[in-house]
């Protein structure tokens, strides 16, 4: 990484913030951070390698730093093994791997906590879920996931002056093999989860647009969320909200322990799951807005008596399983009807019928396509070898494309 060239680039930026002393100084940790979780030194940080137990060392360290204690199993580290899968669609195992997630703990002497978490592996050299086609690099994963793992750690910092809660800090392993280490924590935890009053996560949160679009799913799992959110936004993010408490995140495993869960997100990018998810290209002002907002409803939720869960009504407690794919990336801020493709994978179905990037899914078979519930629906209806037409809507084109499921 050219970290000496990065940092002049930011020279001015900061100097512009020279009043602001504390949002200076927080960027540069979050400059820091990010460039180290995302440096060819961890290699990708790959679940089970040695760049993510640098990057777990390193996590642990900042804890230790912010005066939080180890609540893992051992001091921070909670170790588990994960069953990894050839196709995260199949039943089949490739190999057992082990994972460490990284547990810290704020205890303030409150009857109720807050849990905070971002996971922070990444794909490593991309020999699984990389969406680029070229030689094998490696793929760092600035933006998924180290940002929001810098917010997580600052948040750590900050928050030792609210003490109306306690906190439990987690990073969560083995997220991009599908979702192991929340899972592993939730039906593992080393606090009593009847106490937890919520649970907030960030996923993907460094790259902020010029709209300041904000994605905040599950405000759904409380009667509270909406107020909070809305009343915290002094940023003018141009909220974007789902109420599901199931997604594709960590979240998920705490919505389904009854536990009010939501996921902030700024969107998906080019550069997803490719080698050129690079530090250069994270907005650190963004970010330092997205750590401030949520502090923002940490604070103003300690007025509420009562949070309360909610059991979503958009969903079961399961999503619907399914053993073929399209080979296709969601546009997850996508808030029309249908499924938008925000990248399309080499030698895969809707590569091989001609399905692109910005194509809208919006019916698989007989079955319509509202939602991603539903693209997720109409692909458990089949099976390897299957055909059926998949209807998109490409510009100002509707298309009925027959495939066979490979």
């Amino acid at each position: 990484m050219k970290k000496s060239i990065f940092y002049i680039l930011f020279i001015s930026l900061l100097a512009c913030n020279s009043v602001d002393d504390n949002r200076a100084d927080t960027i540069k940790l979050m400059i820091d951070e990010v460039s180290y979780l995302s440096s060819d030194e961890l290699e990708g940080r790959e679940t089970g390698t040695i760049g993510e137990k640098k990057a777990a060392e390193y996590i642990s360290s900042k804890f230790l730093e912010y005066g939080l204690v180890g609540k893992g199993t051992e001091g921070f580290f909670q170790t588990f093994e994960a069953s990894i899968k050839e196709n995260p669609h199949t039943n089949t195992i490739k190999k057992k791997i082990n994972a460490t997630n990284v547990v810290g703990y704020l205890d303030n002497n409150q009857d109720e906590t807050i849990i905070i978490g971002a996971h922070y592996d990444h794909i490593g050299y991309g020999d699984f879920s990389s969406l680029y086609d070229g030689d094998r690099e490696i793929h760092n994963g600035a933006d998924d996931n180290a940002s929001g793992v810098s917010i997580m750690i600052n948040l750590a910092k900050s928050l030792n002056k609210v003490k109306d809660y306690n906190y439990l800090f987690i990073g969560f392993s083995a997220e991009e093999h599908g979702l192991f280490g929340s899972s592993h924590y939730a039906k593992n935890p080393t606090i009593d989860l009847d106490k937890v009053r919520f649970m907030i996560n960030f996923d993907m949160v460094g790259r902020l647009n010029n709209e300041k679009t904000l994605a905040i799913n599950g405000i759904g799992t409380s009667n509270y969320w909406d107020q909070l959110i809305t009343n915290s936004n002094t940023f003018n993010f141009k909220l974007k909200t789902t109420e599901s408490g199931i997604g594709p995140s960590d979240h998920t495993s705490f919505y389904l322990q009854d536990i009010p869960s939501i996921h902030f997100f700024t969107g998906q990018h080019e550069d997803y799951h490719k080698p050129s998810d690079d530090v250069e290209k994270i907005n650190f002002e963004g970010m330092y807005e997205v750590f401030k907002y949520v502090e923002n409803i940490i604070i103003s939720s300690t007025e509420i008596e009562n949070f309360g869960f909610v059991q979503t009504k958009s969903d079961s407690t399961t999503s619907p399983r399914f053993s073929v794919t399209l080979g296709v990336m969601p546009d997850y801020m996508f808030d029309g009807t249908g499924m938008r493709i925000d990248g399309v994978s080499k030698e895969k179905t809707a590569e091989k019928y001609g399905i692109l990037k910005g194509d809208i899914v919006v019916k698989i078979g007989d079955l319509e396509v509202i939602d991603m519930m539903g693209y997720m629906k109409g692909l458990s209806m089949y099976e390897k070898g299957d055909s059926t037409t998949v209807k998109v809507k490409r510009e100002n084109k509707t298309l009925e494309i027959p495939i066979v499921f490979q």
